[in-house]
């Protein structure tokens, strides 16, 4: 039986729906996370083009539970055809931040793309959220967020193709979100704000933001190590459709202040299709994702 990871595996090696009509090629882009899942993906898309990629993540040794490292991560980019800059790092601490973003600009000769990937995730309730994990949330979705495209603006404005893509939902404020998860759901949504808020101030600097949200569950390493996560996944769809999103809306037109859903993006970009990127179950029996 094919597990969940072979196939999104071999979706990735494989020609997935969306035909590119634009590049990234010599382009810089800093994301925060990427070791795995969701970010490496769109950071092998990318890489694809050409493009150069500095990856930041807190995984630089083998974790007992969660597959690849930074540095597995910037061998594959570098085979995918791009060229990778490896860092450890943590999205929480300001020197560290700082740091990649020198790196970024001393290696590259600048930045033209940072990608706010980096998100933890815990849907307790309300009273059995432990703290720690709270402010793991807060500190990593909401601060990380706003810290990394805080000191990579200066860089940003110097691209002529800046932009920040924030992996984070619509702000819908029906109160069934918050009721289910608060803590999370206060997170995610600090991560958008921050999308509508930097829209509105840089939108006469040249810097596009933007948010990007699966239509529906991504099979990751966080969902298969929930409880009942391997059955989950089987429901889900590849990381390689907010691959192909992303690089959409990268490549678009300097669209600004957009909420966008991976699907949303391919349609406009002329997929018909989503069943290739489905990990084996019928389009109708895919998990919706939340949010929407």
């Amino acid at each position: 039986m094919t597990s969940s990871n072979d196939a999104s595996r071999a979706l990735s090696q494989a020609e997935t729906p969306y035909v590119a009509t634009g590049s990234l090629k010599g382009r810089t882009i800093l994301m925060s996370g990427g070791s795995r899942g969701i970010g490496l993906a769109i950071a092998t898309r990318a890489a694809r083009d050409g493009a150069n990629i500095v990856i930041m993540a807190k995984t630089g040794d083998p974790h007992p539970k969660l597959e690849g490292t930074v540095f597995t991560a910037a061998e594959q980019l570098v085979a995918a055809g791009g060229q990778a800059l490896p860092l450890v790092g943590d999205v929480r601490d300001d020197d560290d931040v700082a740091a990649a973003v020198a790196a970024a600009v001393e290696r590259f000769g600048g930045i033209d793309v940072v990608v706010n990937n980096a998100s933890a995730i815990d849907l307790s309730r309300t009273d059995a959220v432990d703290m720690k994990r709270y402010d793991l949330m807060q500190d990593i979705n909401v601060r990380g967020t706003f810290l990394l495209s805080k000191l990579a603006l200066p860089a940003l404005r110097e691209s002529d193709h800046g932009h920040i893509l924030t992996l984070s939902p619509p702000l819908n404020l029906d109160p069934k979100w918050a009721g289910m998860h608060l803590a999370y759901t206060m997170a995610k949504y600090g991560m958008s704000l921050t999308t509508l808020g930097l829209a509105e101030e840089l939108k006469d600097d040249g810097v596009s933001v933007n948010s990007l949200w699966p239509c529906t569950l991504i099979d990751t390493a966080a969902i298969r190590n929930m409880p009942g996560g391997q059955q989950i996944v089987q429901a889900a769809r590849g990381p390689e459709i907010m691959a192909d999103a992303a690089h959409a809306v990268l490549t678009g037109t300097g669209a600004t202040g957009n909420f966008f859903t991976d699907e949303e993006v391919l349609r406009a970009a002329g997929v018909s299709d989503f069943a290739p990127y489905s990990l084996g179950a019928a389009e109708d029996r895919l998990v919706p994702d939340i949010f929407l």
